[in-house]
């Protein structure tokens, strides 16, 4: 384990204003409704809430950034929930907190209701009558209380703008009943139909004799930034397995004479959007697809750098997750091809990630998995396996110590107090691997520390752990891999397992 001897925490760089951020965007919605001059629908690209992927690209950004916003708009607004019912029927898992969608929506309405917004309805897109999972839920959402509305198949979508805006098309839908003239479209993931739930509102909005329009909030890309700025670059390595392309906006080019960055779908589906809006309304109020965005990230940026830097790490880390997930499925080197070509554009290379390089010369050194984890003044602590500990926990307590100012040689849990609960896992429990894993390390110091000053100190240093970066040399558990994620630790794995002749890994 390396020490540099220093027990004050260092705090992690900030290149975004978070409250200039919030001021900005919520007046600028609030002038985007004023234009439009009724009810302004909202598509809310990318997540609402827990936005983990601007918070590591945009440091200062917090994952709650966008819905603490939206509290200043909150009186004025309400929440609509888009739910695809086709990934209700496949089960689909949101891979960052590892929950399917169906229990997303469910959590995402607890949580808006929690801050004071007003969520009621929630929308099933593309839900026919075989589909039983989405009929299922459906039902379970009206007896808890909320009201839902259907959308079907609509055939020819969205080319077929004659049918699509017909009594055929977007008439056969159910109108969502909302009160308010700011209406926020969010969803548990990608492909959920927010868009066609907006357009599906206006139409029937329009039929109604209400003035309605729409917009678009997408964080990413960002308009006002280069095409090949890191940022950007990071928005490709983290949509590649949708294959999107950041580009200029031909639109925009073309009507104003300036370079703004979209995105290669927002680019195709333009023209036919803007006649749906025409079809519906008479008149599309958009030039471009940067028009139709209300995004005021890129004027939040107070250090490019720091941002630049965030962005680079975050596309390494793609990288690994490309490469342990194909490892995982046995799949073909697609999807990390395609980063691989984002890092060559970015100028980076996997050497560039300060904690890859230790832990492989520690796993050379020792001949078993080890890992590294990068405090945030830089210090490099790292973490062998022994026969007691996985190199996950023990990087996890040589941190600890190294904060909490304790000797590298000390024990924060004794071999006595860890044999019971080796003897639990390995004679009660049917594991085959005697040595603690993260949760288990972490509860025993916690039971540790009722009596324990040292523990004690120890875990007070928990928290300063939050935004840091580790690297291990085999691929994680699914146990190790929610602690990271619950402690804010940004981990990536070498795609290998620890067990080289196995075939069926325990996640």
């Amino acid at each position: 384990m390396t020490h540099v001897p220093s027990h004050t925490p260092a705090a992690p760089p900030t290149g975004f204003d978070r409250e200039r951020y919030i001021a900005l965007q919520s007046e600028h919605i609030r002038a985007r409704r004023r234009e439009i001059g009724g009810k302004l629908y909202l598509e809310m690209g990318g997540k609402l809430f827990d936005d983990m992927h601007a918070a590591r690209v945009l440091p200062g950004f917090t994952p709650d950034n966008k819905i603490a916003m939206l509290e200043q708009l909150r009186d004025e607004l309400e929440i609509v929930i888009a739910v695809n019912a086709r990934d209700l029927l496949r089960q689909k898992v949101r891979a960052d907190l590892g929950i399917t969608y169906e229990e997303d929506v469910l959590r995402l309405v607890d949580v808006f209701r929690e801050r004071g917004f007003l969520v009621e309805n929630v929308v099933f897109t593309q839900l026919e009558d075989d589909n039983q999972a989405g009929m299922a839920f459906r039902r379970r959402l009206e007896r808890l209380g909320l009201r839902t509305a259907r959308h079907r198949i609509i055939p020819g979508y969205p080319t077929d703008t004659r049918r699509v805006v017909s009594e055929a098309g977007f008439g056969l839908n159910e109108y969502v009943e909302t009160s308010r003239d700011l209406v926020v479209l969010t969803a548990p993931g990608p492909g959920s139909g927010k868009l066609a739930t907006c357009l599906s509102q206006i139409y029937h909005d329009h039929q109604r004799g209400i003035v309605s329009g729409y917009a678009k909030f997408e964080t990413f890309p960002v308009w006002g930034l280069p095409l090949e700025h890191p940022v950007n670059l990071a928005y490709e390595a983290a949509t590649a397995d949708l294959d999107d392309i950041n580009v200029i906006d031909p639109f925009h080019l073309q009507r104003y004479g300036t370079q703004a960055t979209s995105y290669n779908r927002d680019v195709e589906v333009f023209p036919l959007l803007a006649a749906l809006l025409e079809r519906i309304a008479g008149r599309s109020p958009y030039a471009s697809p940067t028009d139709m965005g209300v995004n005021m990230v890129g004027s939040c940026i107070v250090d490019d750098a720091v941002c630049r830097e965030a962005a680079r790490q975050e596309i390494i880390r793609r990288y690994f997750k490309a490469l342990v997930d194909e490892r995982r499925s046995d799949a073909d080197a697609v999807l990390s091809e395609r980063v691989a070509l984002i890092m060559s554009r970015a100028g980076v290379e996997t050497s560039d990630r300060a904690v890859v390089g230790p832990a492989l010369e520690l796993e050379e050194e020792t001949g078993a998995p080890a890992s590294a984890l990068q405090l945030h003044d830089g210090t490099l602590i790292t973490g062998k396996t022994s026969p007691l500990l996985g190199c996950s926990a023990a990087m996890l307590l040589n941190a600890l110590k190294h904060l909490a100012g304790i000797d590298e040689e000390a024990h924060l849990l004794s071999p006595e107090s860890i044999e019971p609960i080796q003897t639990l896992k390995t004679e009660h429990l049917g594991s085959r691997n005697p040595r603690l894993h993260t949760d288990e390390v972490l509860i025993a110091l916690s039971v540790s520390a009722g009596t324990n000053e040292v523990s004690r100190s120890a875990l007070r240093h928990l928290r300063e752990l939050e935004g840091t970066n580790a690297h291990t040399t085999t691929v994680l558990g699914s146990v190790d891999e929610g602690i990271f994620r619950s402690l804010g630790i940004m981990v990536t794995s070498e795609p290998k397992y620890q067990r080289r002749t196995s075939l069926y890994h325990k996640r």
